[in-house]
């Protein structure tokens, strides 16, 4: 599965890598459609304030914004330990620092797609996709994937939001008879932004 840089973000004169990967939507498909095969139940989660949680490589310095300037330092600028939301390298930053977490925690990392993250243990799997800071994970074993759970809240703050119900515009239904993806909302959404009367969805 190829990746794709985001392209709004730029190099500049004082950076090389901003870029962080982000997973491709037919990786979303292939993932709801492994799981389904498997039998596994996707969970989501959120990372609250994920690009500050990521630390910088390199030396960037910031003015002094409104209401924190020193009377005393006036002419002098703050330099940044960690990344702040604005920054060019902040997904970057984000993403190694998860990847890193994720790593260390025993998960290998797709060879193709580099937000796919794979744990075996005892005879189990758990599968664990990344767009940006909405983390998609499920696993043969009830017990991993509560662990997983309880292991990336003592690490980052998340948001633990249950069962996948709703991705990028998808509507997804996972029952034991198979996993239903439909887009309803978005639909209806569409008619209603466009005026477009009574229409069946």
């Amino acid at each position: 599965m190829v990746v794709r840089n985001k392209a709004r973000l730029k190099e500049g004169i004082d950076y090389e890598e901003t870029f962080a990967p982000v997973a491709r939507f037919e990786a979303i498909r292939i993932l709801l459609a492994f799981a389904a095969s498997k039998g596994f139940k996707l969970q989501q989660m959120d990372a609250k304030s994920a690009f500050l949680n990521g630390f910088i490589e390199e030396e960037v310095y910031v003015r002094q914004p409104p209401g924190f300037k020193s009377a005393r330092f006036s002419d002098r600028v703050y330099k940044l330990r960690k990344a702040l939301y604005g920054l060019k390298q902040a997904p970057r930053a984000w993403y190694a620092r998860l990847k890193s977490f994720l790593l260390k925690s025993g998960f290998v990392m797709g060879s193709v797609d580099k937000t796919l993250f794979l744990l075996s243990r005892g005879g189990d799997t758990l599968i664990v996709q990344i767009y940006v800071d909405d983390i998609i994970f499920g696993g043969s074993s009830h017990v991993l994937v509560s662990s997983f759970a309880e292991q990336m809240s003592r690490e980052f703050e998340m948001s633990l939001m249950g069962e996948l119900q709703f991705f990028l515009g998808l509507q997804i239904k996972q029952s034991p008879e198979g996993t239903f993806v439909h887009q309803t909302k978005y639909k209806r959404d569409i008619i209603k932004k466009f005026d477009m009367g009574i229409l069946n969805p």
